[in-house]
């Protein structure tokens, strides 16, 4: 039995791998009248994605400078904080209690921004 001829009873092993687009059609690349026809950016070139930030610092890459950092946070006091001091204060205890919400870490917003570049990243609100 020779190598090139096909085994008996009508068995004929499957391919290694299926054929590539191109073998199958001929070399005619796919096309199609919705696909644009931007050209491609020669070099090396960054893209960078949208990253969640949380109450942590989070680690990305800066969209201003491209260095690969952990986000730099800072707190500032967010409108939850606000809203429960004034209804602290709107119940009568208004001596210094209405302050307290500005010094608990839960109603605090967070700022991130790059320790590199210190381009402003992204707030994360409660």
């Amino acid at each position: 039995m020779s190598k090139d001829a096909p085994p008996a009873y009508g068995f004929v092993p499957p391919p290694s791998a299926p054929p590539s687009y191109a073998q199958a059609v001929g070399g005619v690349p796919p096309a199609s009248p919705y696909t644009a026809n931007i050209p491609q950016p020669t070099g090396a070139s960054i893209i960078t994605t949208v990253v969640p930030v949380g109450p942590q610092t989070t680690h990305m890459i800066c969209p201003s400078c491209h260095a690969e950092i952990n986000t730099q946070t800072t707190t500032s006091p967010g409108l939850i904080a606000y809203v429960s001091g004034f209804l602290i204060a709107l119940f009568g205890c208004w001596l210094g209690c209405c302050l307290i919400p500005c010094c608990i870490d839960e109603c605090m917003d967070v700022h991130h921004s790059c320790p590199h570049c210190n381009a402003y990243l992204g707030r994360h609100r409660r």
